[in-house]
């Protein structure tokens, strides 16, 4: 919908800092929005992200999810692996990758995320005061992948060293000299471990790659920085949306503290998405509430305003644990839908629980000292000052 009064860019600080008003709008005013200088179209109501998530013929990834300058295009699959694909090649890879993330192996996963869970946790409460996002649900994510790819434990802080350049790209998308030094370094790290398995597999996820003679080297490196730059983010975002707002929440907060620490998870991830919106590539000219969007476009499905769409989610503004989030599209749709999406909850509801063992419910935030993330796709805190007192 072109010439309404309303506009929409996804890195203007003041949108960045509560993105939801603005949402409302472009659901109520312009719900196929066209933003010409950064050369993407919106689709913004629940019905329409939900279809376009569904229709891989209609809308490809073969550009990649990531709306930012420079990282859409047909390049994206080099680093972006099999989220940057269409069928066949992504259904091939997906069904490989997919091994590693079975229910009976993700369930297994438990106890040992427990276990880092309840070290951080144990850490936070002894200092009193400490930074929620750094200090948990940053570390935590990214050594669960750690475990997953088969990182001893002595070397896995260097990873997250390493990949902290990339996770802190700026809103253009580009990374300074130093941490594309640091990238290629744990790429380097990472073919040393496929080597390995090669040569001697274990029980983890790199010798299910490594058992798929079509997956090369390369394939594999960009599946394993896409675990860590989309699952440990999803999961990082997650804890500290839910942390936040059950602050914010005082009554919501007791019914988390109480035990309701699933439908936490869930309204967490319905009311403050992690993964705000995907990008796609048009394949031909389409109509959307009136306007004709010509192919190859490239569309933006908003999931953090599907999410709060007044037409599904009755007071959508309200962060209410009681509420049905099962029509939330939180992780994706389709056949893109996130393949780690059950880590992540089970990450969130072991930290949470780990949290509220430990926690006086109590717990104080300082609002001044948080800062949020930068780019389009995800949204979250990267500063969370938290004062805590023991349980």
């Amino acid at each position: 919908m072109v010439g309404v009064d309303v506009f929409y860019n996804p890195y203007d600080p003041v949108v960045n800092d509560d993105p939801y008003p603005v949402y409302a709008r472009l659901r109520r005013e312009a719900p196929i929005y066209h933003n010409t200088e950064l050369g993407f179209w919106a689709l913004s109501r629940h019905a329409d992200v939900a279809a376009a998530l569904t229709d891989s013929a209609l809308l490809s990834s073969d550009h990649g999810p990531v709306l930012d300058a420079g990282a859409f295009g047909p390049q994206a699959r080099t680093f972006l692996s099999f989220v940057a694909m269409d069928p066949p090649e992504h259904t091939r890879m997906r069904a490989t990758i997919s091994r590693g993330f079975t229910p009976r192996r993700v369930a297994a996963l438990e106890p040992m995320i427990r276990q880092i869970a309840r070290g951080y946790v144990e850490e936070a409460v002894e200092r009193g005061t400490f930074d929620f996002a750094r200090d948990i649900a940053a570390k935590l994510p990214l050594d669960v992948i750690s475990e997953l790819v088969g990182v001893p434990p002595s070397e896995r802080a260097g990873v997250r060293r390493r990949m902290a350049p990339m996770l802190g790209a700026d809103p253009g998308g580009q990374i300074a000299e130093e941490g594309i030094k640091s990238v290629i370094s744990l790429a380097d790290y990472y073919r040393q471990i496929i080597t390995e398995r090669r040569a001697a597999p274990r029980d983890d996820l790199v010798s299910v790659l490594v058992a798929d003679e079509e997956l090369t080297d390369e394939d594999i490196v960009a599946f394993l920085f896409l675990l860590i730059g989309a699952g440990a983010e999803t999961t990082t975002h997650l804890l500290g949306a839910a942390w936040f707002w059950a602050w914010r929440n005082p009554d919501q907060r007791a019914a988390a503290f109480g035990g309701a620490i699933p439908r936490w998870v869930e309204e967490s991830l319905r009311y403050d998405t992690p993964a705000q919106g995907v990008a796609r590539r048009l394949t031909r000219a389409t109509e959307w509430h009136g306007t004709r969007v010509p192919a190859d476009a490239k569309m933006w499905l908003l999931i953090g305003s599907a999410n709060r769409d007044e037409g599904v989610f009755p007071d959508p503004d309200a962060y209410d644990l009681e509420r049905d989030t099962g029509r939330a599209i939180s992780f994706g749709a389709g056949r893109h839908f996130c393949l780690g999406g059950p880590l992540a909850r089970l990450e969130a509801r072991v930290t949470l629980e780990e949290l509220t063992k430990a926690v006086a419910p109590g717990y104080d935030i300082d609002a001044a000292g948080i800062t949020r993330t930068t780019h389009g796709n995800i949204r979250g805190m990267t500063r969370l000052p938290t004062t805590v007192k023991p349980a």
